[in-house]
């Protein structure tokens, strides 16, 4: 199953890239949990819909994807992405997706996001 959650990983990132939330939906089950690790887990179709309305009229992201590791029913994505805030500035971060598949629908995520520092940041990181 491995290399289909690949795909299906794809499909989800294509999704996100192109800010198409039931593009991304139609990959994962009804009881679906997500979790934004050190922020919130939101549980159920419903309620990811309703956590990304609260995104709507933002550009999505821009990322690329480093790396996919797969075993029989988990997928790790990892890369780096571009956000732009709400007043339309840009900044850069890292993360690392971690997806449970169940009969090939997305059943758990849990996302890693972590703003990159930049020139002049001595804000203190956990690596630090």
């Amino acid at each position: 199953m491995s290399k289909e959650n690949i795909e299906i990983v794809k499909k989800i990132n294509d999704a996100f890239a192109a800010n198409n939330v039931e593009g991304f939906l139609e990959n994962c089950s009804e009881s679906v949990s997500w979790t934004m690790v050190g922020d919130r887990t939101v549980q159920g179709k419903d309620a990811i819909r309703g956590f990304m309305s609260e995104m709507a009229g933002s550009e999505p992201p821009v990322f690329g994807v480093d790396r996919m590791i797969a075993n029989d029913d988990s997928v790790v994505c990892y890369g780096d992405m571009t956000m732009k805030d709400g007043d339309g500035k840009t900044s850069d971060w890292s993360y690392c997706d971690i997806y449970h598949f169940t009969d090939g629908k997305v059943v758990e995520m849990a996302s890693y996001v972590i703003k990159k520092k930049g020139a002049g940041d001595t804000t203190e990181s956990a690596a630090a």
